[in-house]
């Protein structure tokens, strides 16, 4: 009961950083959907080509090694949040840290620009099959980390740098805490990135093969 109410308290304070980093992430979502308008028409062709055989190997029963798929997947996922918990130790990460929450936006955004920008509720079908389940989880734990990051380097600023008091170790366990209680989260993430979203591709292909001849 403690904890919860420790932790609602720890939301509490920190919810303008958690709006700020939300609609950080926000502006970066339309940013990348808006980028699918500014490819060319060759790069978009070429990206259709790679897209339509994708299709068609799931279609035809192609096998991807799942376990791969997952050991990708965990390590980009964790690559991401260590280097925001990196980020967050030092008081020039901190706005590297908003890039990065930026940039993730902007490759979803893409993503899903792009397969709606092609394929129209199609491409809707497919994004919420392959791209939305797993990010339900990531975006949301990428955004806490963000915020238990910007928080400890805020805490940093005013407690060590400016009135040099305060005791760093609880913040710091605090903040690394967190950070692998989200990629607890990021491991079941991955886990349904590598196993379940090639079943549940492999349900919705049939109706874009077509789409590609």
């Amino acid at each position: 009961m403690n904890r919860n109410l420790t932790m609602k308290q720890y939301m509490k304070d920190n919810l303008p950083l958690f709006i700020f980093v939300s609609v950080l992430f926000i502006i970066g979502v339309v940013f990348g959907a808006v980028m699918v308008n500014a490819l060319s028409l060759e790069q978009k062709q070429e990206m259709t080509r790679h897209l339509g055989s994708f299709f068609h190997e799931i279609n035809e029963g192609a096998e991807f090694d799942s376990r791969q798929s997952f050991v990708q997947a965990f390590g980009m996922h964790m690559k991401w949040i260590l280097l925001i918990w990196l980020f967050g130790l030092s008081i020039v990460g901190l706005p590297l840290i908003l890039v990065l929450d930026f940039l993730k936006g902007v490759l979803i955004g893409f993503t899903v620009g792009y397969l709606v920008g092609q394929m129209s509720w199609k491409g809707m079908l497919f994004a919420l099959v392959s791209v939305a389940p797993q990010n339900l989880i990531v975006i949301p734990a990428i955004l806490f980390c963000s915020v238990a990051a910007m928080a400890f380097s805020i805490y940093m600023i005013k407690n060590r740098f400016m009135s040099r008091n305060g005791n760093i170790y609880q913040p710091f366990m605090r903040y690394t805490t967190i950070t692998l209680l989200m990629g607890v989260f990021l491991l079941g993430a991955a886990l349904w990135e590598g196993y379940m979203s090639q079943m549940m591709m492999k349900w919705v292909t049939p109706m874009l093969v077509g789409l590609y001849g």
